[in-house]
């Protein structure tokens, strides 16, 4: 189910809470609301749709993934990139890592490690932001 999408800034800065199994139906509505929004959006936090869990959806190379619980636990190659957000007004500066691994867990709740390149590894990034309560 697609869901409105969360501007209020206060709400935004809070840190997320982990994600369990029972968040599930929140990763699927974070999906729909993102294909709802793919010709501006390449990824959203559930808190862009008012839940405060750490789950984040987002087009790779042409195919959605949903991580649970993301953390970077390796990061390589920093660089100062240009991003926008479904829920703030313009473009801001933010920095970023060409290469990161990410440790998450999948829609079947099994912990992954991937490691991730380019524009898929920004976005991941700035959504991992709005896990952790950081706006860019």
């Amino acid at each position: 189910m697609e869901r409105p999408i969360m501007r209020d800034p206060i709400f935004l800065s809070q840190k997320s809470a982990p994600a369990a199994a029972e968040d599930l139906p929140v990763a699927r509505d974070l999906l729909d609301t993102l294909i709802a929004h793919r010709d501006g959006c390449v990824g959203m936090a559930a808190n862009m749709i008012g839940v405060a869990r750490r789950i984040i959806v987002f087009d790779n190379d042409g195919t959605y993934t949903v991580m649970l619980n993301p953390e970077i636990v390796k990061a390589g190659g920093p660089y100062e990139a240009e991003e926008g957000c479904l829920s703030l007004a313009g473009v801001r500066k933010a920095k970023r890592y060409r290469s990161i691994k990410v440790r998450y867990q999948n829609e079947a709740m099994q912990v992954r490690l991937k490691t991730f390149t380019g524009f898929p590894a920004q976005i991941i990034q700035h959504e991992i932001d709005h896990c952790n309560g950081i706006l860019i």
